[in-house]
């Protein structure tokens, strides 16, 4: 029987079960138990956690029992650059800013120039126009609060000596076979492409090298980056060196409920650098629960797990937990209609831009202090 959906770091198909994809990949689902645990151990429990957003682990257990034997943990995660960053690339780099003020931990940020360029058939993703777009979005990731004493950024290309000397020991590990059969590569699909999961995998292991011991790492990653790892991580504990603790998460929707929002469709998806005006009319195609009509909608009330709408104040916008129930509430009483419900959202989105931006327009001198250069 045909699979009802597929999900690897180079396409994602079908509407996604996300139980079914942590059953059918070997992740724990996060429980009450690990919740209440990270809550107490960091002070905080972040909402996107709360939510069931990241909603699966592996290992987590076992770097929280490091971590109350002193044995801190750092966190890596990153962004292959391709055009503008979208609200739905902000998720994976909240979840680890949360996680530096929470445990005070060391952040490394790789943002391989290189990925896209190997992987797009694009003429104009050439390895120039890659690199603006890599300080582009290393400027929006600092700009969401990081402190630049526990933040490092590093771009492959850039870094690539300190890089390549350890992808070349992970790569030896890894033949073509099961990197073909792990990411559907046929004899079409360049060798650069091949190779990229050992660069991808070193720094889930970096900071043992500069220390010359282990140190935990732990990856918050959206499920479609996790063939990486699933790739690299027996491969990391031959070379002596612990195998990654992982933090999933889901995908933001769509604009129509479908699965994940498509960063390079920018009809269909919300970019960092959109206008007031391109915000409304993005938000204005988003599906909804409601009923056909506003006289029904008001009778019977609507399903806020199928408006996106809803989603996106549940996934970013709408931290506070009692306001997100209020709206969920007016949705499902009939109570707002389609129109308010979405001017609310874009509103809340065009806030949020505007005072991102002015945050990262002021830290546009202050980029170097963040990067790692080789």
């Amino acid at each position: 029987m045909a699979e009802e959906f597929h999900v690897d770091a180079y396409k994602v198909e079908g509407k996604v079960d996300y139980d079914k994809f942590a059953e059918r990949f070997g992740l724990t689902l996060l429980d009450g138990k690990t919740r209440a645990r990270l809550e107490k151990l960091g002070g905080s429990l972040h909402f996107m956690i709360k939510r069931n957003i990241f909603y699966a682990q592996r290992e987590l257990g076992w770097m929280l029992d490091e971590y109350e034997k002193g044995n801190r943990f750092y966190i890596y995660t990153g962004i292959a650059p391709s055009g503008s960053m979208t609200v739905g690339h902000l998720i994976p780099f909240l979840m680890t800013l949360w996680l530096q003020k929470a445990f005070g931990a060391e952040v490394y940020i790789q943002i391989p120039d290189e990925e896209k360029f190997l992987a797009k058939k694009d003429p104009a993703l050439t390895l120039e126009r890659i690199h603006e777009l890599a300080y582009d979005d290393a400027l929006n990731i600092i700009a969401l609060g990081f402190d630049p004493k526990k933040t490092k950024i590093f771009f492959d290309t850039e870094y690539a000596s300190v890089l390549y000397k350890q992808a070349v020991r992970v790569a030896k590990h890894i033949t073509f076979s099961t990197v073909k059969d792990a990411m559907g590569f046929t004899n079409e699909d360049n060798i650069g492409k091949i190779f990229y999961t050992s660069m991808q995998a070193v720094p889930a292991f970096l900071k043992s090298v500069e220390e010359g011991h282990n140190v935990p790492c732990l990856i918050p990653l959206a499920i479609d980056q996790d063939v990486h790892f699933r790739v690299a991580r027996d491969v990391i504990t031959k070379l002596g060196y612990y195998k990654p603790a992982i933090l999933y998460a889901k995908f933001l929707p769509a604009f129509d409920g479908t699965s994940k929002a498509s960063a390079s469709d920018p009809t269909k998806t919300i970019y960092l650098s959109d206008s007031h005006e391109e915000v409304r009319k993005k938000v204005n195609k988003m599906l909804t629960g409601q009923q056909d009509t506003a006289e029904l909608q008001k009778k019977y009330g609507g399903d806020p797990e199928k408006c996106v709408v809803c989603q996106y104040f549940k996934y970013l916008f709408e931290p506070d937990d009692k306001k997100l129930e209020a709206i969920f509430k007016a949705e499902r009483d009939g109570t707002v209609l389609a129109g308010e419900h979405k001017k609310a959202l874009a509103d809340a989105i065009n806030k949020y831009l505007d005072e991102h931006r002015k945050k990262k327009e002021a830290l546009k001198g202050k980029l170097d202090s963040f990067i790692l250069r080789a």
